[in-house]
């Protein structure tokens, strides 16, 4: 047994009662600043007010007290919480005089109780400007209510969405979209247009870069188009609900709850929408061959159905406010049925000499499920700026289109055409996995300076298996041989990036260097032809900003992007719901790459501010689509590189106050560009000199009601081969506060006119067209929202 050694006992007594003298106590609690409650687990840390270094730190216990011994000296305590404002207390000293520091009730004040001093900010500058984004919160814009993700694009700033839902972003449609700052089955499809599936209700705010640096994937010529989702972290519940309804036929309902108690927060979205989409479109073609014109003159019209269930769900499980795991899950369900007629005529020499008519009938089927899951981590240490985010992503997507084609074909004297009459029937299955791996770290330099590095592993398989069988007439129980195959796109790229930045003054800088390595492989099965490619890129860029006097900034930026050709692009398949336009892939594409340079300015000023921007970008091998017609009027498009494409342009947006009840904002894009396709055909070099134009008037009424109006145009653009016609429509809402503003009653009428139409020509060797097309008519929609703890 050991013997009790009474002298040490003494000793280590006596000198646990000198440091115990030595040092006071510090209690508080933390509440939240309007109602009083508890803010559990919220961060505690202690600094000398000497030289700011960090003494102790702790979280709060379950009912918001915390509780410390610290030694006799000078402090103040710093306290966070997420959803609220950061708070440092006073100085205050410890002493022999003053041992027992009881800092009382610190109330923190929650972000959205600051929401009428934050949006008065936001709608100052119409955006947040950051080195290299902005970013744009959706929620006041009275529009999006009852919408989706693509309508909320309508109404950015830069952006523009054509009525086939293409996404173009200053005027080029080779943008990357991405949810969450992630790739998304939502557009790995079907692109933009994928973004109908998406509730608006659903979207908390759009990132616009134009100029990406190195952290971000090097995929998109034009830039990127982030769109954030809706989660929050505040301690206990809240949530909103929305019902919608209108004409064409449109219905849905959507909730968005967040719960959180103590260390877990639990989130979930979910959106349900039913919508009908008529649409018509007309084309008359001019074909020369040798002495003969044949003429086309054909008439579209179609009705589309969707009904698209999303539900998103998961938890963020809090180690401490630091230190952050969440997983989450989003589950997607989208049933479609398409109804369209095309009628063609055919005509030689003149439309008074008809030789057959005939009417093709499409009748589809469509279903897409898909999910997500995310897994990601994210650390922040005690150092503002130092931060480690972790983040793995698998994407489960699945669509199967079941389609059935009747032709009956006419000669001139009325007469059924056998040769012309025939049913056909075509299943189209595609399949995605994809997995997606990424780590972030961010170590600050200095005051004001700092590294960042990581790397970036994205898996992706798809494969498509497609048939065409004429199963009625002539060539009864045929396949179409070049139509019977199974396609297999496999893509793997691995990144790198670093980047480094600092501040100085007025002055800061930030440049990097991302290193991406691609292996792409095409397989058509049944034939055996497989079309390999595995390419290694530097991409290095660069953002310099400098602080002018009198609330001015200037920004100067540089990027190398690339647009590598997706699985759309080179999938051999061309459709046959258009028996005389077949759409189709061209497997033997190249990338894309371009230099983008930019000079943007941001000027405040009291009742508002102005933001411009000066662009260039030079891209090689342009992917561009080319239409061709055969002698018989038969017309194939497919993307192609062309040579090279030059485009320089200067933008700016305007958000100006003119009286409290009155805000307004306007955004003019307009360019110039260049496209050499010589390559492919001597007549294919072309300019033209372009411009879109968005105002948006906001009026804030007597007895919380608010009204929208705004006005969207765009300026004929010339393409290599096509010459698209200008656009205009204007939009109108209207809202009214219910219910002591717990609740909104929206009532939007998009496209008041009517006049949201596609009007264009195109243009080949032997060849002319003209046509339009309308995919979107005037819609009006009522939209209710009521909100629970979310504030106005």
């Amino acid at each position: 047994m050991h013997k009790f050694n009474l002298p040490l006992f003494l000793f280590l007594l006596i000198c646990s009662f000198i440091v115990n003298a030595q040092n006071g106590k510090l209690t508080g609690s933390v509440k939240d600043s309007e109602n009083g409650t508890p803010l559990s687990f919220s961060s505690i840390r202690v600094f000398s007010s000497l030289d700011s270094s960090l003494v102790d730190g702790n979280i709060t216990d379950e009912v918001g007290k915390f509780n410390f011994q610290i030694p006799y000296g000078q402090y103040y305590v710093n306290i966070e919480f997420m959803g609220y404002e950061p708070l440092n207390t006073p100085f205050f000293v410890v002493s022999e005089e003053n041992k027992n520091i009881d800092l009382g009730e610190l109330r923190l004040v929650s972000v959205t109780n600051n929401l009428d001093e934050v949006t008065v900010r936001a709608e100052k500058s119409s955006m947040e400007l950051s080195l290299d984004k902005r970013i744009f919160n959706v929620g006041k814009d009275l529009a999006n209510a009852g919408g989706s993700a693509a309508e909320i694009l309508v109404n950015i700033p830069s952006v523009n969405v054509d009525i086939n839902g293409t996404v173009s972003l200053r005027g080029s449609s080779n943008v990357r979209i991405l949810i969450d700052g992630k790739p998304s089955g939502l557009v790995s499809f079907k692109g933009g247009a994928g973004l109908q599936q998406l509730q608006a209700s659903m979207v908390e705010r759009v990132e616009v870069i134009t100029n990406p640096s190195a952290r971000y994937e090097a995929e998109g010529m034009a830039g990127i188009i982030n769109i954030i989702l809706k989660k929050d972290r505040r301690q206990g519940f809240n949530g909103s609900f929305e019902l919608t309804g209108g004409m064409p036929l449109t219905y849905g309902a959507a909730a968005n709850i967040n719960y959180r108690h103590r260390k877990l927060n639990f989130f979930l979205n979910y959106g349900l929408s039913y919508r009908e989409s008529p649409y018509v479109g007309e084309l008359l073609q001019r074909v020369t061959d040798g002495d003969v014109e044949r003429i086309l003159r054909q008439n579209n019209s179609g009705d589309v159905t969707g009904l698209n269930n999303n539900v998103r769900g998961g938890l963020d499980y809090f180690f401490n406010e630091k230190s952050i795991l969440t997983v989450s899950y989003l589950l997607s369900r989208s049933d479609g049925n398409r109804y369209t007629e095309n009628a063609y005529e055919d005509f030689i020499n003149s439309l008074s000499n008809p030789i057959s008519t005939s009417l093709r009938v499409q009748e589809e089927k469509e279903k897409e499920p898909m999910s997500e899951t995310v897994v990601s981590y994210k650390r922040t240490f005690e150092k503002k700026g130092h931060e480690l985010t972790a983040s793995f992503r698998f994407l489960d997507h699945w669509e199967q289109s079941d389609q059935l084609f009747t032709q009956t074909g006419n000669l001139a004297n009325g007469e059924v055409d056998p040769s012309n009459t025939f049913i056909q029937h075509s299943l189209n299955d595609e399949f995605e996995k994809q997995y997606l791996i990424q780590l972030d770290y961010v170590q600050p330099i200095g005051k004001e300076g700092k590294f960042e590095f990581g790397g970036r592993s994205n898996f992706r398989d798809m494969v498509n298996d497609y048939f065409v069988r004429t199963i009625e007439g002539s060539a009864e129980n045929a396949s179409i041989p070049e139509l019977d195959n199974l396609f297999r796109y496999d893509e793997n790229i691995h990144a790198a990036y670093g980047i480094i930045g600092n501040k100085s003054n007025k002055f800061s800088y930030q440049v990097g260097l991302r290193t991406e390595w691609t292996d792409v492989k095409t397989i058509l099965e049944k034939t055996n032809e497989q079309n390999p490619r595995k390419y290694a890129n530097l991409f290095p860029s660069a953002h310099v900003t400098y602080d002018l006097p009198k609330d001015n900034a200037i920004q100067l930026s540089y990027s190398r992007r690339i647009r590598r050709p997706q699985y759309n692009d080179l999938s051999p398949f061309y459709t046959v719901s258009d028996s005389r336009n077949y759409f189709s892939g061209n497997p033997d594409l190249n990338p894309e790459y371009s230099d983008v340079y930019e000079i943007g300015h941001v000027k405040y000023f009291d009742k508002g501010s102005f933001t411009s921007s000066l662009y260039y970008r030079n891209t090689e091998d342009v992917i561009e689509r080319i239409r061709r017609v055969n002698a018989n009027g038969l017309a194939t498009t497919l993307p192609e590189n062309l040579n090279s494409e030059q485009a320089y342009g200067l933008e700016f947006t305007t958000a100006f106050e003119p009286a409290s009840w009155w805000k307004m904002d306007l955004n003019v894009n307009a360019f110039h560009g260049e496209t050499d396709g010589t390559n492919i055909d001597e007549t294919f070099r072309t300019e033209t000199n372009s411009w879109f134009a968005r105002q948006t008037s906001r009026f804030t009424l007597k007895h919380d009601i608010k009204i929208q109006f705004r006005a969207n145009y765009n300026a004929p653009q010339r393409g290599a081969q096509n010459f698209n016609k200008a656009i205009y429509f204007f939009d109108f809402s209207v809202s009214k506060g219910l219910w002591s503003n717990k609740a909104t009653l929206n009532f939007n009428v998009l496209d008041i006119l009517n006049s949201r139409v596609s009007r264009y020509e195109a243009f080949g060797p032997n060849f002319s067209s003209e046509g339009k097309t309308q995919f979107r008519r005037r819609s009006a929609i009522l939209t209710l929202n009521y909100k629970i703890n979310q504030g106005d």
